[in-house]
C-alpha cells in the first residue's frame, strides 16, 4: 500500500483554482470583501473580483475549505 501525504495548509493548484473561483463568484453576486482594501486600491485592481479573491486567498481569510477524499480512504 503506497501512502500519501498532503500537509495541511498545502493545496493543489486544482484546489487554488476552485477557491478562487468560487469566492470570485461570490464577490460578483454582492458579497463583502473579508479584507480592507482603499476605494484607490479597489481601482486599481480595477474592481476584479478574481484579483480581490487572490488578494483573500494570500491573506488566508477564504471561507472555503477543501474536503479530500484520498484513494486509501474510499469506502469500496
Amino acid at each position: 500500500m503506497v501512502e500519501i501525504k498532503i500537509n495541511d495548509g498545502e493545496y493543489t493548484k486544482y484546489e487554488i483554482a476552485r477557491m478562487i473561483g468560487s469566492r470570485a463568484l461570490q464577490i460578483s453576486m454582492g458579497a463583502p470583501f473579508l479584507i480592507k482594501l482603499t476605494p484607490k486600491r479597489i481601482e486599481e485592481l480595477r474592481y476584479n473580483p478574481v484579483e480581490i479573491a487572490k488578494l483573500e486567498f494570500k491573506e488566508g481569510v477564504l471561507p472555503i475549505t477543501v474536503k479530500r477524499i484520498l484513494p486509501h480512504e474510499r469506502r469500496g
